[in-house]
Formats: C-alpha cells, sequence, structure tokens
C-alpha cells in the first residue's frame, strides 16, 4: 500500500529555505506549519530536548535578523509583532526536530525537508560548476581579445608605413 505524499512538495519547503550566518536554514514558524504543529510546541519541544539540537543543528536569531527575514519574506508578516526571537534550524537540527516531535506528519515531512535542502546543496553546485566554465570563457574571450588588438595594431602600423610618399633621391641616376 502506497502513502499518499503530504501536502507540501519540496519546491515549496525550498522556497521557505533562507541563508543566515553563511548556513541554508529554515525558520521554526515554517518548520513548525511543515510539521502540522503549532512553533509554540515546535520550540517547547527544542527547549526540553536541548541537548539534542547543538548550536550547529538550530540557533536563534539576533533583532537585526529577525528585522531583515521580517522585510524580505511577506509570509513571515505576524513575527514582526513577536516579542520572542525565532529560531533558524539546519538540515540536521529539522531532522531532529521531527525526531522530537515524532508525530507521523512530522515524520513524512522530514523526507520532504531533507530533499529541498539536498535540491538547493545540488543547484547551488551546479550554479558554481556553470559559474566556473563562464569564468573559463570570459578569460578565454578576453585573452582573444587582447590578440586580436595586438594583431589589429601591427597590421596598421604595416599600413602606415605603405603610405608614407617617397622620398626623392638625392644624387645621379
Amino acid at each position: 500500500m502506497e502513502r499518499a505524499d503530504p501536502p507540501a512538495p519540496t519546491e515549496q519547503i525550498g522556497c521557505r529555505i533562507l541563508l543566515i550566518r553563511g548556513r541554508r536554514v529554515i525558520l521554526d514558524a515554517d518548520l513548525a506549519a511543515f510539521y502540522g504543529v503549532p512553533t509554540k510546541r515546535l520550540n517547547e519541544q527544542l527547549r526540553r530536548n536541548r541537548d539534542r539540537f547543538p548550536d550547529d543543528f538550530v540557533f536563534v536569531l539576533n533583532q537585526d535578523e529577525k528585522a531583515e527575514v521580517v522585510a524580505k519574506c511577506d509570509h513571515l508578516h505576524n513575527l514582526k509583532y513577536s516579542s520572542q526571537l525565532p529560531f533558524a534550524f539546519t538540515e540536521h537540527g529539522a531532522i531532529m526536530a521531527a525526531s522530537v516531535l515524532n508525530t507521523p506528519r512530522a515524520v513524512d515531512m522530514s523526507v520532504f525537508v531533507v530533499r529541498a535542502f539536498v535540491r538547493l546543496r545540488r543547484d547551488l553546485a551546479s550554479n558554481e560548476h556553470l559559474l566556473g566554465r563562464l569564468l573559463a570563457v570570459e578569460n578565454r574571450i578576453a585573452r582573444h581579445d587582447r590578440e586580436l588588438a595586438s594583431i589589429l595594431e601591427a597590421l596598421r602600423s604595416l599600413l602606415d608605413r605603405r603610405h608614407v610618399p617617397a622620398q626623392r633621391r638625392i644624387g645621379f641616376r
């Protein structure tokens, strides 16, 4: 018997993954929504199981980061009025959150969350590869431009010498 896919596909999760402090993270409100639990319950489980969430799994945003996230992400407008600073979960933190929540939906959705992180990582690597190839082409074109400029300069100097009027010879013929 096949299980039905949960309502949130990988692309929908992928657009909720943000780059904060140089890490790809998903905020507690978004993760709670995907896992089908209130944000309060997710954060409660995080606090109860703090030893399962080291700093490289989850961290608290500072006030400036919170303001930037609220300004950039329309779906987080309610966060603007919250007195609490949100938690940011890395890929490993999101998996751990699913395990401590231990609800069927959280377990199912954790697969999609991981796939979204993996897809972003793969897309980023692909973009870096393409960027490297583009830089190589740019360097090759720049080298060709310099070589063409030197060839044109040599041709101009040859043409300039050809149009110099012949000087009268002095002396007997």
